[in-house]
């Protein structure tokens, strides 16, 4: 029953806020009173913003580490693929060239262009039936003896197709010049002929024909036919298989140089002709480099992105703890005058600080993870400035969403009840 009025029923919710006196508190004192809530207990506190730190450091290196690999990989991709220009004839497959239709000093014709910095000839050979045996004794079951592509080229041919050595060394001119022969062997050719190493001068037959290996490679970025191949010099194929003219001739340009150097090279081979020639190179790389890109950013954002929301549910979680532990103080409160607003200000005003104290320190040591991955790999650290600038701002919304729901659920706690219950 009412005190003031005996016969009037119990005091409903509306007219008992217009009894109780309107809140008096102030910004400063709503400030004051989030301060104290959250550093009434800091080692929550600090497990709280250690969530949030995670995150939005997550967040932050990831799209730093996405740009910065994007652009690793636009310039490997423009180094090796983009650098490369490959001339042959228009003759159908499995023919062979006509000939004289590639001169066999293509190499030092185009390697005088500006915009070349290698060249070099490349044939397939057709050894026959010959097989290829590093074993002297000649086995009736063919155990040791394989069908291995057999390819010649010219020197500068190693430099163009950015060949490496695991030892020995590349043929020279004098080996073409003499028609030695020596061969170099592709690494899965070496492995199939069991010689891994040059110290006793291992030989192989091709055929009845013995040749001396000079060198095993250990990689190809381009021509990936090397790799299985046994490779010869070009003087030796041409006396040994009556090599006619060079199938094919592999360039390397300058970053940038491909299209001119395309556009040169069969005037500079033939002049007297140039439709017989084939020209392939390839197409403008902007477009694979933007999709590759966009792929590892939408990755990484994704990650970005789960990390973050983990520290929302974090500080939404111990929020909502803290709204049951102060119970008693709320319902005291709201009793004493504190409206509904001003309870529900003071739990997003916490949750928000601590939003923007992960998103601030969140977004140093993720800049400094971006260094120091950047730095140990030897790359260039690529980051877009408003990243790290709108951590802080991210990580605030992140608090303010993440304390919505406890705020309203202190905000909306029944006076008598809370102090009842708080007792």
């Amino acid at each position: 029953m009412n005190a003031l009025h005996p016969e009037a029923g119990p005091l409903r919710e509306s007219d008992r806020d217009r009894l109780i006196a309107p809140s008096g508190m102030s910004l400063r004192d709503l400030g004051d009173e989030a301060v104290a809530g959250l550093f009434a207990r800091p080692g929550r506190l600090a497990l709280t913003v250690i969530g949030t730190v995670v995150g939005l450091a997550a967040l932050v290196a990831t799209l730093g580490l996405s740009r910065t690999a994007s652009n690793q990989i636009a310039g490997r991709f423009d180094e090796l693929a983009a650098t490369e220009v490959v001339v042959s004839t228009k003759n159908p497959p499995g023919q062979p060239a006509p000939v004289g239709a590639l001169p066999w000093d293509a190499p030092a014709r185009l390697e005088r262009l500006n915009g070349v910095v290698a060249a070099g000839n490349l044939s397939t050979l057709n050894p026959g039936d010959d097989l290829v045996t590093a074993s002297a004794v000649n086995d009736p079951q063919n155990r040791t003896a394989f069908k291995l592509t057999v390819v010649a080229t010219s020197p500068g041919l190693f430099i163009a197709a950015r060949a490496e050595l695991a030892t020995g060394r590349y043929l020279d001119e004098g080996n073409s010049q003499r028609a030695d022969r020596v061969v170099v062997l592709g690494p899965n050719a070496a492995t199939k002929l069991g010689i891994s190493t040059l110290d006793h001068q291992p030989a192989i037959q091709i055929g009845d024909t013995r040749y001396h290996v000079i060198g095993i490679l250990s990689a190809a970025a381009r021509q990936p036919d090397l790799l299985g191949a046994v490779i010869l010099p070009e003087g030796t194929a041409r006396q040994r298989y009556a090599l006619a003219s060079p199938e094919r001739i592999a360039v390397e340009t300058s970053i940038g140089a491909t299209t001119l150097i395309a556009g040169q090279a069969r005037s500079a081979l033939r002049p007297d002709d140039p439709n017989v020639l084939k020209v392939a190179f390839p197409p403008e790389p902007r477009r694979v480099r933007e999709g590759v890109q966009s792929d590892l950013d939408l990755l990484f954002l994704v990650l970005g992105a789960v990390s973050l929301i983990v520290g929302g549910i974090g500080i939404a979680n111990v929020t909502l703890v803290a709204v049951i532990e102060r119970t008693g103080e709320i319902g005291l409160r709201r009793a004493l005058g504190a409206s509904r607003r001003h309870i529900a200000q003071q739990f997003l005003l916490e949750t928000t600080s601590i939003g923007l104290a992960g998103g601030v320190i969140g977004a140093c040591l993720g800049t400094l993870v971006i260094v120091t991955v950047a730095v140990h790999n030897t790359w260039t650290p690529v980051l877009d400035p408003l990243v790290p600038l709108a951590a802080p701002i991210i990580g605030a919304l992140t608090g303010l969403f993440a304390g919505a729901y406890p705020a309203l659920r202190a905000a909306h706690l029944e006076p008598v009840e809370a102090l009842r219950s708080g007792a």
